[in-house]
């Protein structure tokens, strides 16, 4: 970097994604927010975000099931980790995953994720 350069990194911004009550363990749910497609998931009482799509073949993560701890394409069976999003015995391949968090809005309980602004 050049002297008097300065370095601009891509802000993150706490998006809400749906409803706590939306979301049921083990399940996924798919959410449309700005340019992401994203995969949210309860497991294990902590709620989960991730690309939706599969690098494989493009299936939709969404729509598979939850497996020690990793979304599972219904596809192919592609596995990624929940918390990571690297592919189960592959780490080198892996999807977006993003932090999560609930708040209190309006007497509802809403799921956030940490996305790239």
């Amino acid at each position: 970097m050049r002297a008097g350069s300065v370095r601009i990194s891509r802000l993150m911004a706490w998006t809400n994604l749906c409803e706590f009550s939306d979301l049921k363990e083990g399940q996924g749910k798919y959410v449309d927010v700005g340019s992401f497609q994203l995969a949210v998931f309860l497991h294990e009482g902590k709620v989960f975000a991730v690309d939706n799509e599969c690098p494989h073949a493009g299936g939709n993560l969404s729509s598979g099931m939850v497996m020690d701890g990793c979304a599972v394409c219904p596809w192919h069976y592609w596995a990624f980790k929940l918390d990571t999003g690297q592919m189960h015995g592959a780490p080198t391949v892996k999807i977006g995953a993003y932090p999560t968090r609930l708040e209190e809005a309006d007497g509802k309980k809403l799921v956030q994720a940490e996305l790239p602004g």
